[in-house]
C-alpha cells in the first residue's frame, strides 16, 4: 500500500497543528501511534490524521 498517491482534505493539519498545503502526497504508511505519514518528496513529509486523506480506507485495508 505504500507509495500510493493520496490527496488531503481542505484544512488538514499535521501532528504539530500546522495547516498543510492541499495537493498530492505519497502515502508512506501509518505508524504505531496512528498517524499517517505522507510525503511531497524525499525531504518534505508530514504526519496527519488518516481521516484527512482522500480514499484512505482503500489504503488501510490489507
Amino acid at each position: 500500500m505504500q507509495g500510493h498517491i493520496v490527496d488531503v482534505k481542505p484544512d488538514t493539519r499535521n501532528h504539530k497543528g500546522f495547516f498543510i498545503d492541499q495537493g498530492e502526497y505519497k502515502f508512506m504508511g501509518v505508524d504505531q501511534s496512528g498517524w499517517a505519514l505522507i510525503c511531497v518528496d524525499d525531504v518534505s513529509c508530514h504526519y496527519v490524521d488518516p481521516d484527512n486523506l482522500e480514499n484512505h480506507e482503500e489504503l488501510l485495508v490489507s
